[in-house]
């Protein structure tokens, strides 16, 4: 009896180990699709796009000081509150994922939503793929017990795993992702906005 205990509980070890696996695998491959999107929609993104209003009342950055450029919080999220621009969108994404990152490698959280704007364009594609090279190390690196182990300190889900932040975050960059591409779109044809 004892040997079949000591079987299954290695066998169940070696299913568990290669679900983890496939689990990983598959959300690493989500993760490349929608970091696939979100660089598209950064390539040859300009300063001028980023600081452009869709809209009188969005969600916007503001310089307190030259070069020091801070997101505006919002108080609710009721639709009234008007779109963001790429510059809000491009913070909002830094803040979410330096903030994730921070919660994941265990240092104590200290990034804030008074962090800066990255304040061009090519600001925020490097800050962005710095981001994206750092979670990737952590997801191809991470053990197997650090994959499934739940944190009660986790953010923005307590008590999570990380497979489960992954995959959050996975859907969090596709939706800011096509944020990006809706306003660039807008951009694009702001002269013609005039109505049907």
């Amino acid at each position: 009896m004892t040997l079949f205990v000591l079987f299954r509980a290695h066998l169940q070890h070696h299913l568990n180990m290669r679900d983890t696996t496939a689990v990983r695998d598959v959300l690493l491959k989500q993760f490349d699709i929608a970091w696939s999107l979100m660089a598209y929609h950064l390539d040859e993104l300009t300063t001028q796009e980023c600081l452009w209003k869709p809209a009188a009342r969005c969600l916007h950055v503001v310089e307190r000081k030259p070069g020091s450029w801070h997101a505006q919080w919002p108080e609710h999220e009721r639709y009234d509150i008007g779109p963001p621009t790429i510059a809000w969108t491009t913070w909002h994404i830094c803040y979410w994922w330096s903030k994730t990152l921070e919660h994941v490698e265990g240092r104590s959280a200290t990034v804030s939503p008074d962090l800066e704007w990255a304040g061009s364009a090519n600001g925020v594609r490097l800050r962005i793929d710095d981001l994206r090279q750092k979670w990737r190390a952590i997801l191809e690196n991470s053990s197997e017990t650090q994959w499934e182990e739940s944190r009660p300190d986790s953010w923005p889900l307590p008590n999570s795993d990380l497979q489960t932040i992954a995959a959050w975050l996975n859907v969090e960059l596709m939706k800011n992702a096509a944020e990006l591409g809706m306003i660039r779109f807008l951009y694009a044809v702001r002269e013609n906005a005039g109505g049907l």
